[in-house]
């Protein structure tokens, strides 16, 4: 519980919701960074590399994974934080819901992404 009734709270507590989206993000992009990077070495040489394609490739998944993951919890500290502001710290009709939307569509999108690593 804040008690400063300010209105910057609110903004501030949207800022820090939009960083962490940002770097669940940043965790989707390198995973797929990670798993895409096994079709070169498949194309090279994947008897040499078969080991470590497939290592590579569930090592993106589990780094993406965490991405959602950094997302999910940045609905659910937006989501508390958002319940422990007093009512001359919210915006007369500021819409409050847009990070969590925002955070929601980068999960789904991450998990269209895995589902796409198993379709050719």
């Amino acid at each position: 519980m804040s008690n400063l009734q300010d209105p910057r709270v609110l903004l501030a507590l949207e800022r820090t919701a939009l960083a962490w989206n940002r770097s669940g993000l940043a965790l989707i992009a390198f995973g797929f960074v990670i798993e895409k990077s096994n079709v070169l070495l498949q194309l090279l040489h994947p008897e040499q590399y078969q080991h470590k394609i497939i290592y590579g490739q569930w090592l993106g998944i589990a780094v993406i994974v965490f991405g959602l993951l950094v997302n999910f919890a940045s609905i659910l500290q937006y989501r508390r934080g958002l319940r422990s502001l007093t009512e001359q710290e919210f915006i007369e009709d500021y819409q409050t819901q847009h990070p969590v939307w925002l955070n929601l569509f980068t999960i789904l999108t991450g998990f269209l992404l895995i589902i796409s690593f198993w379709i050719y």
